[in-house]
């Protein structure tokens, strides 16, 4: 990779949703009430729901985001040993449609569209999943879309996802900046022809794998000022 940032040519922003709007790791919260120690499962989940995706891609196995959060829940409590019944899980599950949202998500992108770009969510989230997070989040009047991996029945990294998300926008995909908390995200938009941002939401280091991204933020508003807005 190795791109670097054009913002004379972004016309379109496009976000993704958990870990980047929505804190996936409040998730806890719902864990604690039924696991004593919730932080390591909570964890295993993410990771193991985001293998899912990965695995699911390679072998044409697709089912909704919801279903896989869902396995790897089971995946999760499993390996640390938590019994838990059927409607214990679904309430904890039910926690994706009501997560916690970053603080700069409302001001930044509202920033953004009245500087005048387009503003759409592009997830792995099935549609259901995404209409809890823009409700909850308070960006319906915000965004001009959202797009979901379940419309082509792929999940990220897949080019064709990040290609189906230009077409969506009626944006030429050079011209279309991504902003992501995953590094796997950001390199599949790169790989496909965007422009990749990679929002750094909890201090990390990226990661030394094929490249560094276009831009790195630490807010939305690090984007609206990189655009001049």
């Amino acid at each position: 990779m190795g791109m670097v940032f054009d913002p004379d040519r972004i016309e379109t922003v496009t976000f993704d949703s958990y870990s980047t709007l929505v804190d996936v790791e409040s998730v806890e919260h719902a864990l604690a009430e039924h696991v004593a120690n919730p932080e390591p499962v909570s964890t295993l989940w993410r990771e193991r729901s985001l293998a899912y995706t990965f695995v699911a891609g390679d072998l044409d196995a697709y089912q909704p985001f919801y279903e896989i959060l869902r396995d790897a829940l089971s995946a999760a409590l499993a390996a640390h040993d938590v019994d838990l019944t059927e409607d214990e899980r679904e309430e904890i599950l039910e926690e994706y449609h009501d997560l916690d949202v970053f603080d700069d998500v409302r001001d930044g992108i509202e920033r953004l569209r009245d500087g005048g770009y387009d503003c759409y969510v592009v997830s792995n989230g099935n549609p259901a999943m995404l209409d809890s997070m823009v409700e909850s989040a308070a960006i319906g009047d915000l965004v001009a879309d959202t797009v979901s991996a379940d419309e082509i029945r792929t999940f990220k990294p897949d080019a064709s996802l990040y290609r189906h998300a230009a077409e969506r926008t009626d944006t030429p995909i050079d011209e279309v900046a991504h902003v992501s908390a995953g590094w796997f995200d950001v390199q599949g938009a790169e790989h496909a022809g965007m422009q990749g941002v990679w929002i750094d939401r909890d201090d990390q280091l990226w990661e030394p794998f094929d490249g560094d991204p276009a831009l790195t933020i630490e807010s939305i508003h690090d984007l609206a000022a990189e655009l001049g807005v």
